[in-house]
């Protein structure tokens, strides 16, 4: 009998509806969301609503400690707008004081890693702009739940119990997430009444509740006490920025991801360079492809690496790095026969960690791709008391040897890896994306894109399918690719293809965990597709 979803990795169809949709990686997430649109709200609504019932289930990816960007698809202006709602560096903290303290690198948790939050101030400017429903009611799913408790679903638990190794000596980690003195277990319900006032209080009365108020000195007054450099006068300053998002066409698609601080311009490097392959005639999973998809990894993340930080402390070739002329330029690199050892940045002209991401759409044509993040997990381990949150450890991103792009600065943002996405055909929204986890995002988007277009895969099946993912490139902070890195490989590719691999000199190994979590939603002939993948907990529904 024929598989009904034609291929053999699909976990399942597709979900489809006509009035709205919403994807997350937890389902009581994604019901929260399509409350909210049968409520009346839209998918701004529904987004924010989602994202606060996670920042209670799924701490172990996102939280109010965080940062959020957004992509937004207008149907009043026919356009798509982005959200840059990352924090920056505390004012207070310089190069020299991590000279003085004896520190060459930011530790991954811990004091120095703290930047300021970006994620609430995010759900208040897009909800400001867009929304429908009061922040309150949006928040109220996420503050019903902080008070019952919600029970914690498989993958999560796991990941909870990781970050317990690792965070419970924390200031304040074991108070707020770890009850009873330990992570909890699958099916158990978890209890954050801190969080609910929290939220409570945002719902009321807006950013003024987190960024200033009994909020602000509690932060304050718990970062003096742990050596933290995050201030009251760092939580007011802060404001996220509307940004113009970028694109590359790719077989007559547009791929929009958000400029830099973040590394969304990678997938559309990487697009750049592919375009000239025949992909489809090569085949998903031969040895040909995922070659290709290694080696142009390996070129844009070396430009990642030299060229991508704030644009308000560097100059950024944005638009020549995105270009197809110096695609053809880097092309040349690429040895179809070899896989390459070390990967120098370009010269265009001149003038690891946890996340959610979520997609929802609503009846009038709205689309969202939202994505949040405490950066490594649960972040930085440092939990103001009574507020039911976990501070980022975003800093850990910054280099500091001066005089690079990403050097430290104060009240600079540092490099980003959360990156959400949107496709587009013809000016017409199609779909609204995101694959979360760290450098795995944007080879996880170009893999997304390619499955869609050169494969004919379904939405869900674009997800599903087994992925490659390449780890050893350049880093933010300075460290170069030596020794070509390494492919890893998850389960699913043929045995013969990995004999060829390695013959073409990758370095070929498996990982559990590192390939990601994809949700998204597609508009298709009038009516709204979703897709969760079987990596994550989540779900996709819709009315």
């Amino acid at each position: 009998m024929d598989r009904i979803t034609g291929q053999s990795f699909a976990s399942r169809s597709e979900v489809i509806a006509l009035h709205a949709m919403a994807a997350t990686s937890h389902p009581l997430a994604t019901q929260a969301a399509v409350g909210l649109l049968a409520a009346g709200g839209n998918a701004v609504d529904a987004a924010i609503g989602a994202n606060a019932v996670q920042c209670l289930v799924e701490p172990t990816g996102c939280g109010l400690g965080g940062d959020l960007f957004a992509l937004v698809w207008d149907p009043a202006e026919r356009r798509l707008a982005g959200l840059n709602a990352s924090g920056r560096s505390p004012a207070g903290l310089s190069l020299e004081e991590f000279a003085r303290l004896g520190v060459q690198r930011i530790p991954a948790h811990g004091p120095l890693s703290v930047s300021v939050p970006g994620c609430v101030d995010g759900w208040c400017v897009l909800h400001e702009r867009y929304g429908s429903l009061s922040l309150a009611r949006v928040l109220e799913p996420a503050v019903r739940y902080a008070r019952e408790g919600a029970p914690i679903p498989e993958v999560i638990a796991w990941a909870w119990g990781r970050s317990a190794k690792v965070l419970g000596n924390q200031p304040g980690f074991a108070d707020t997430f770890l009850p009873g003195g330990r992570a909890p277990v699958k099916g158990e319900l978890f209890r954050n009444p801190g969080l609910a006032r929290t939220l409570e209080r945002v719902g009321a009365e807006g950013r003024a509740a987190f960024y200033g108020g009994e909020a602000a000195d509690t932060v304050d007054a718990f970062c003096r006490a742990t050596g933290a450099y995050l201030r009251r006068e760092d939580l007011e300053r802060h404001r996220s920025d509307w940004v113009d998002p970028v694109s590359t066409t790719y077989r007559g698609v547009e791929l929009w991801e958000l400029p830099p601080n973040g590394q969304g311009i990678a997938a559309l490097q990487m697009l750049n360079l592919l375009e000239a392959y025949d992909l489809a005639g090569m085949g998903f999973g031969s040895a040909d492809h995922l070659h290709l998809l290694c080696e142009a990894k390996k070129l844009a993340f070396a430009d990642r690496a030299r060229f991508y930080a704030d644009p308000e402390f560097t100059e950024v070739p944005l638009e020549a790095l995105i270009s197809k002329e110096y695609a053809t330029e880097r092309r040349a690199l690429i040895d179809p026969e070899r896989a390459g050892r070390h990967t120098e940045p370009g010269n265009p002209a001149l003038s690891r960690g946890d996340t959610i991401c979520l997609s929802t759409a609503d009846d009038e044509g709205r689309m969202v791709s939202l994505i949040q993040s405490n950066y490594r997990g649960m972040g930085s381990g440092l939990t103001p008391p009574g507020l039911g949150f976990c501070l980022q450890d975003r800093g850990e991103l910054f280099d500091l040897t001066p005089g690079r792009p990403n050097s430290f600065a104060p009240s600079k943002r540092p490099f980003h890896t959360i990156i959400p996405a949107f496709l587009t055909r013809d000016g017409r929204p199609w779909v609204a994306f995101g694959l979360m986890g760290g450098d795995t995002q944007p080879q996880g988007h170009a893999q997304i894109v390619i499955n869609l277009v050169d494969f004919g895969f379904g939405l869900q099946e674009a997800g599903d399918a087994p992925r490659m993912v390449h780890t050893g490139s350049s880093k933010p902070t300075g460290e170069r690719a030596t020794g070509g890195g390494r492919l890893l490989l998850e389960s699913g590719f043929a045995s013969q293809t990995v004999r060829e691999l390695t013959r073409r000199r990758h370095q070929v190994g498996a990982a559990l965990g590192a390939f990601g979590g994809y949700q998204a939603v597609a508009r298709r002939r009038g009516v709204y597709f979703g897709a969760s993948e079987a990596r994550k907990d989540g779900q996709a529904a819709g009315f």
